[in-house]
């Protein structure tokens, strides 16, 4: 028997918050790869491929509801499946 899972192609425009409107659950059933300027990250919240950017959490500083702040950097966005 074949088990092939029907990969869903990623979209270009995807947030790993469930309060996100960007966010698509079915995406996150496979691991999720992010590379930026041709560096992977590991650290991504959400990212656009068309526009180029990606949103990362800073490493210190917090809003007012104790969530970290997102930091925008931009270059060349790929979204992949990790297999």
């Amino acid at each position: 028997m074949n088990d092939t899972k029907s990969v869903v192609a990623l979209p270009d425009r995807l947030s790993s918050n469930p309060r996100s409107p960007h966010y698509v659950e079915v995406c996150f059933e496979q691991n999720i790869g992010i590379q930026l300027n041709g560096k992977e990250r590991t650290d991504v919240e959400e990212y656009c491929i068309s526009e180029g950017w990606v949103r990362v959490p800073s490493p210190k500083a917090l809003d007012r509801r104790g969530q970290p702040l997102m930091i925008t950097l931009k270059g060349t966005a790929e979204a992949f499946y990790i297999k």
